[in-house]
C-alpha cells in the first residue's frame, strides 16, 4: 500500500499550488456489500492506494470497479478524481484525518482544483491522457464511506465536489507522475461553477443551459445531494 497520506503530504509541498501539478495517490477497489441503516448496499466506494503503476483503461483502473453503474462509472466517468486541498479542507472541517481514497476517488492530486479546472480540459498523467467530464455525482455513498450523512450536500455547498475524467489514451499510472495540461475545454465553465449551477438553489438555469453544458450530463434528478442522509441522493 502507499504509505503517503494528506497530512504527509500538506507537510511535504505548502506551496505545491504554485508548481506542476502532481499525482498524489492511484486508489483502486471492487464492489462490496455493505450494511447501512439497517440495509444492504452494494458499492465500490471504498478505495485503497494502490503500489507501483496502474494500469488505466478506458472504463475502469485494473483492479477497481463501481457498484452502482446507473450513477457511476462509465465511459464517461471512468476516473474520478479529489483534490489534497479539499483533503485538507475537510480535515479541518470534521478534525480529523483522512486518508487517501476515502471520498471515492481515484486519483488522489495535489493541483486542479475545481474552481480552475474546466469541463473539456485535458491532462496527460504518465501513459495515459484523460479528459474533464462532469462534476462528482454526489449520493450517499460519500457520506456512508466517512461516516459522514450530510457530507453529499456538504461537497456542493462548499464548492468541492471533485470531478469525472474519462480516458483518451490507455496506459500506466503511478503516484509521483506529474499532470499536464494538453487542452483546454471549449466552453471554459469550469468544474465548481458548473456544480452549482447544476445542483444549488438560486442560480441563473438560464445561464447553465447556455454555457454550462457538461461532456456527459449527470444524473441529477436521480442523485440529490440537497438533502442529507442515506435517504437521500439514492443513486439508480
Amino acid at each position: 500500500m502507499t504509505t503517503g497520506s494528506p497530512a504527509a503530504a500538506a507537510a511535504q509541498a505548502p506551496g505545491r499550488s504554485s508548481r506542476v501539478p502532481v499525482l498524489l495517490s492511484v486508489n483502486a477497489g471492487l464492489p462490496r456489500d455493505v450494511a447501512w441503516e439497517g440495509n444492504t448496499v452494494h458499492t465500490g466506494v471504498w478505495k485503497y492506494p494502490v503500489d507501483g503503476p496502474a494500469m488505466v483503461r478506458r472504463l475502469n483502473i485494473d483492479g477497481d470497479g463501481q457498484g452502482d453503474l446507473a450513477g457511476h462509472g462509465g465511459e464517461m466517468r471512468a476516473v474520478l478524481v479529489y483534490q489534497i486541498d479539499s483533503y485538507r479542507h475537510w480535515q479541518r472541517h470534521f478534525g480529523r484525518d483522512l486518508g487517501y481514497g476515502q471520498f471515492g476517488e481515484n486519483l488522489t492530486v495535489d493541483g486542479l482544483p475545481d474552481d480552475e479546472v474546466c469541463i473539456g480540459d485535458r491532462y496527460r498523467i504518465g501513459e495515459a491522457e484523460f479528459e474533464v467530464t462532469q462534476p462528482r455525482v454526489t449520493c450517499y455513498r460519500v457520506g456512508m464511506r466517512l461516516g459522514e450523512p450530510e457530507l453529499p450536500a456538504l461537497l456542493v455547498s462548499h464548492h468541492r465536489p471533485g470531478f469525472y475524467m474519462r480516458v483518451i489514451a490507455e496506459g500506466h499510472i503511478q503516484a509521483g507522475d506529474e499532470i499536464v495540461k494538453t487542452r483546454t475545454g471549449p466552453g471554459v465553465v469550469t468544474v465548481a461553477d458548473t456544480d452549482a449551477l447544476l445542483y444549488l438553489p438560486h442560480k441563473d438555469r438560464d445561464h447553465s443551459a447556455t454555457c454550462c453544458r457538461p461532456l456527459n450530463p449527470p444524473p441529477h434528478r436521480r442523485c440529490r445531494p440537497d438533502l442529507p442522509g442515506p435517504g437521500s441522493g439514492r443513486c439508480g
